[in-house]
C-alpha cells in the first residue's frame, strides 16, 4: 500500500491532487483542519490535511497523467512501461510503505495501455458519482469548507475600507481631523459620515473656506442636534415611581442612593425604595442602608404579586424608586420577566442605566431588548473610568433615548449630575493628550 499525505485549501483541490497522483482507485484514509504559518501558532491560515493511499496491485491501473497522455506508439508504449515504476516512484510522499494486511494476489503482468480519448471521457463521467470510498469525498466534507467564505469576507472588508479611506481623502483636511477623532471616540461610523457630509454640504452652500476652526463649530452644532432635547432631563415632580433597569454591574443601587439623596436634600420629597433584587447577595442590605441614613422606608417584593403591598405601605411617598435585578438582559426572556414588574398605577419613569466602560455592541443588545418595552430616559454611570464617550452619541441617535444623569465616582450623593450635551460634545473633539 502506498500513502501520501496532502496539505490543500479546499477538499476539490485535494480531490484533483489524488486524482492525479494515485489514481481512480485511491482511497482517502482521513481528513483533518490544521493551520500554517502564522506566528508562535497563533494567526495560522486554516488548511486541510488529507491521507490518501492506493493498493500497490493496482498502481498500474494508472493515474489521471497516464489516462490523459497521448496516444504513443507501439515502441513508446514499450518504453514507457519500462519506465512506468521510476516515474511513479517520484510521486511518492515521507510516509513509509505500509504493508498489506491481506496477503497480495499474484497478477498476470501485462503491458500498459493507454486508453483512447473516448474511453477516457467515459471512465471521467464513470467517476462523477461521488462514493464515501473512493476518491470523491461526502458532499459534507466539502460544506465543511469555511476557507473560500473567509476570504469573501476579507475581501469585502478590504473594498470597504479602501472605499472609505477613497471618501475621506476628498474631505477637507479640517474635517478629515475631526473625523479621525470621531471614529477614535467610537462613535458609529455611519453617523460620522453622515455628519461629514451636512458639514461639507453646508460650506458649500455659504461658499467659505473650511478652516480648522469654522469646522469644529459646524461639526460640534451637528452632535449638539443630535443630543439635544426640549425634554427635561430632571425627575418630574409628577413622576410617582421610578423604575431603575439594566445589566449587572452597572451601579443602579449606588445610583438610586445618590438619586434619593437628591430628592430628599434639595426637593424636600418623601421618598419610599422597592427592590426586586432577590438574586444579589447583600443587595436588599445594600440599599436598607442608604435607607436607613435617608430615612426611607423599603420593601422588598419577591414576585409581581407583592407589587400590591409593597405599594400600599408606601402611599404616604411623594416618589418611589424601584430597584430592580440586574442580570443577563441580552436574553429576551429576563427582560419580560422583569417587564412584568414594571406595570404600576400612575405616573411612572423607567430609566435605563448603562455603565461607560461597556462595549457599544453591548450596549445595543441591551437598549435594544429593553427598547421593546417602555423606557424613558438613559443614565451613564463610570464616566470617571473612561475617556471614551461616543457610545453616548450612538445610543441617543439610534434609539431616540432622553439623556438624564451621568455619575462620575461612587461617593454619595455628590458624584452625580444632569448630563451636559456640550460638556460630551467638547470632550469627544478635544485634542487627544500625549
Amino acid at each position: 500500500m502506498r500513502v501520501k499525505r496532502y496539505v490543500v485549501d479546499s477538499m476539490p483541490d485535494a480531490l484533483q491532487k489524488i486524482r492525479t497522483d494515485l489514481g481512480k482507485d485511491a482511497v482517502i484514509l482521513n481528513t483533518k483542519e490544521i493551520r500554517t504559518g502564522g506566528f508562535l501558532g497563533l494567526f495560522g491560515k486554516k488548511k486541510i490535511e488529507v491521507i490518501a493511499a492506493i493498493d500497490g496491485a493496482n498502481t498500474n491501473s494508472g493515474g489521471a497523467a497516464q489516462r490523459f497522455a497521448p496516444q504513443p506508439q507501439p515502441q513508446q508504449q514499450k518504453v514507457m512501461s519500462q519506465e512506468q515504476p521510476a516515474r511513479i516512484q517520484s510521486h511518492y510522499s515521507d510516509f513509509p510503505d505500509v504493508p498489506d494486511v491481506i496477503a497480495p494476489v499474484s497478477a498476470k503482468k501485462e503491458p500498459v495501455t493507454v486508453s483512447t480519448g473516448v474511453e477516457t471521457q467515459k471512465s471521467f463521467a464513470s467517476h462523477q458519482s461521488y462514493s464515501p470510498v473512493s476518491v470523491n469525498a461526502p458532499n459534507r466534507v466539502i460544506l465543511k469548507d469555511e476557507h473560500l467564505m473567509e476570504e469573501l469576507k476579507q475581501m469585502k472588508e478590504m473594498m470597504r475600507k479602501l472605499t472609505h479611506a477613497s471618501d475621506e481623502s476628498n474631505l477637507p483636511e479640517p474635517l478629515q481631523k475631526i473625523e479621525q477623532r470621531l471614529i477614535e471616540q467610537e462613535v458609529d461610523p455611519t453617523l460620522v459620515r453622515q455628519i461629514m457630509d451636512e458639514v461639507v454640504a453646508d460650506f458649500q452652500l455659504a461658499d467659505e473656506p473650511v478652516t480648522d476652526e469654522s469646522a469644529l463649530q459646524v461639526v460640534r452644532s451637528k452632535l449638539g442636534q443630535v443630543l439635544q432635547s426640549d425634554r427635561s432631563k430632571q425627575i418630574s415632580p409628577q413622576t410617582r415611581v421610578v423604575h431603575f433597569v439594566g445589566p449587572t454591574g452597572v451601579g443602579k443601587t449606588t445610583t438610586i442612593a445618590k438619586l434619593a439623596a437628591e430628592q430628599v436634600l434639595k426637593y424636600q420629597r418623601k421618598v419610599g425604595f422597592i427592590t426586586s433584587d432577590t438574586y444579589r447577595i447583600a443587595a436588599i442590605e445594600q440599599l436598607k442602608t442608604y435607607g436607613t441614613i435617608l430615612n426611607v422606608p423599603l420593601e422588598v417584593v419577591f414576585s409581581p404579586q407583592d407589587l400590591a403591598k409593597a405599594f400600599h405601605n408606601l402611599a404616604e411617598c411623594d416618589v418611589i424608586f424601584m430597584d430592580t435585578a440586574g442580570r443577563n438582559f441580552r436574553n429576551e426572556m429576563y427582560v419580560s420577566e422583569l417587564n412584568s414588574l414594571l406595570k404600576t398605577q400612575g405616573n411612572s419613569e423607567t430609566i435605563l442605566v448603562l455603565s461607560l466602560t461597556t462595549k457599544y455592541r453591548d450596549m445595543r443588545a441591551i437598549t435594544n431588548n429593553f427598547n421593546k418595552f417602555k423606557l424613558d430616559k438613559v443614565l451613564f454611570t463610570k464616566m470617571d473610568e473612561t475617556d471614551s464617550y461616543g457610545a453616548i452619541v450612538n445610543v441617543v441617535h439610534e434609539f431616540s433615548l432622553q439623556l438624564s444623569y451621568v455619575t462620575n465616582g461612587q461617593s454619595v450623593p455628590d458624584d452625580i449630575t444632569e448630563m451636559n450635551e456640550w460638556q460630551i460634545i467638547d470632550l469627544l473633539l478635544e485634542e487627544p493628550r500625549a
